[in-house]
């Protein structure tokens, strides 16, 4: 056990290594967390505006009066002169990379026709309202502004209303709203947790209630998404930030150091594993990460979150060590190979997927163009990053001629005999005797 960073061998301690990794971030140990989201979401549904502004200073320390729970748009104005050019032109070039990219995902409406009449389609709507919600607090964080808002405007949806915390001097981060500027968002409310996302479920005085809501937000936060779907859409339940990186021998130790790092700095929960077949590369940036822990900013931190959900996992061959990241399903997954194109078909279970020694995975959490909103905590096995399609819904469309339903006649009341429904053929069948 190294006093850094965990040291694991074999197929059989790695794959306990994960299980142990996943038992760590499971909701079921929750509980005294989400009798209290539920209070939240209750005050909040029942009091409205009261309740945002009592939580707003109970939670975060801020006192707000009601007539600024919504941000002027003045102030978006006033932070996009306060944020410097430099700063305007980086979100600037990550707005245009992100619509790039997420245009390429947009699907469109079609209509086929039948000989005999019949018409299928599909109509494709893009969602009214949508809510984003941003972390804030002691932290701020621009990039999810773009990463959600921007693909919600190409995939054509026509409010879009954000919150986010606010500071301790009262007020959003002039970076967050200066983004949000640039992103298009119509709204901006200064409110954040378990009661943001209640606001956007049910609507308060003055904030809409809308159709979905997205982002990544704190343990309360995603509590509440799960507790309100159903009263509105979510896009996921996205949890501590997480990175596993295959490499191998070929790897430069420093570069995969930095990337554990990287990951890690997000907080005590993130999780960053190294999967490698070289026990030689493992020590070796074991060493390196010891070194740059000794003068890296939040080093308490980055030592907490690798104890507890980090390691380096070292194991016989590259099957297994595909094995294992599919087991992990992470968040990014990044291939540290000689020829990493040539694995790419072997990774099943990934929310991104970075190939290459120079694809750092910050340069997807700021500016290659996907969403950085992923699915963690192995949700990738199922699940996918946030695209135009959460921001859209499809309609059948569906239109039978009188010869095309009395075609598919005899069909539908064998069908509805087996499922003992006669009145779904009767449907049909009153039309047909009315020839």
């Amino acid at each position: 056990m190294n006093n850094c960073f965990p040291l694991f061998h074999g197929l059989d301690a790695c794959r306990e290594r994960l299980r142990q990794i996943a038992a760590g971030k499971e909701f079921s140990a929750l509980a005294d967390q989400e009798e209290t989201v539920r209070s939240i979401i209750t005050a909040v549904r029942e009091e409205g505006d009261a309740a945002l502004l009592r939580f707003t200073r109970q939670f975060d320390g801020v006192e707000i009066p009601v007539g600024r729970l919504r941000v002027p748009r003045a102030d978006l104005t006033q932070a996009c002169k306060t944020v410097g050019e430099g700063f305007l032109a980086a979100i600037g070039t990550a707005k245009e990379r992100i619509e790039a990219f997420h245009r390429k995902q947009l699907r469109s409406s079609w209509i086929d026709c039948s000989e005999d009449g019949t018409i299928l389609g599909q109509k494709v709507t893009p969602l009214q309202r949508v809510g984003v919600y941003v972390p804030g607090g002691k932290a701020n964080y621009p990039s999810t502004v773009l990463m959600t808002a921007t693909v919600a405007r190409v995939a054509g949806v026509k409010e879009i209303a954000l919150a986010c915390p606010p500071g301790k001097d009262g007020g959003i981060s002039p970076h967050v709203l200066a983004a949000a500027e640039v992103a298009g968002v119509d709204e901006v409310y200064q409110v954040g947790g378990a009661q943001a996302i209640a606001a956007f479920a049910w609507g308060t005085q003055t904030i809409g209630r809308v159709d979905k809501i997205v982002g990544p937000g704190n343990v309360y936060v995603v509590l509440a998404k799960k507790l309100l779907f159903g009263v509105v859409g979510i896009d996921s339940l996205p949890g501590p930030s997480e990175v596993v990186v295959v490499a191998d021998e070929t790897a430069n130790p420093a570069h995969v150091a930095a990337d554990l790092i990287a990951q890690s700095e997000h907080g005590p929960d993130s999780c960053s594993l190294l999967i490698t077949t070289s026990e030689a590369l493992a020590l070796e940036i074991l060493g390196d990460l010891e070194t740059a822990l000794q003068s890296a900013d939040r080093s308490d931190l980055i030592r907490q979150s690798f104890q507890e959900f980090g390691g380096a996992l070292v194991i016989d061959t590259i099957q297994e060590a595909f094995q294992l990241l599919n087991e992990a399903a992470p968040e990014h997954a990044h291939l540290a190979l000689k020829n990493p194109w040539d694995h790419l078909s072997q990774v099943q279970n990934a929310g991104a997927i970075f190939l290459g020694a120079s694809s750092t995975v910050p340069l997807g959490d700021y500016l290659a163009g996907p969403s950085h909103v992923l699915p963690t905590a192995t949700t990738a096995r199922f699940s996918s990053g946030l695209r135009v399609d959460d921001f859209a819904k499809t309609s059948s469309l569906v239109s039978f001629s009188a010869e095309g339903a009395r075609n598919y006649a005899p069909d539908l009341q064998v069908l509805a005999q087996a499922e003992n429904l006669p009145a779904h053929y009767r449907a049909l069948e009153v039309r047909l005797e009315g020839e």
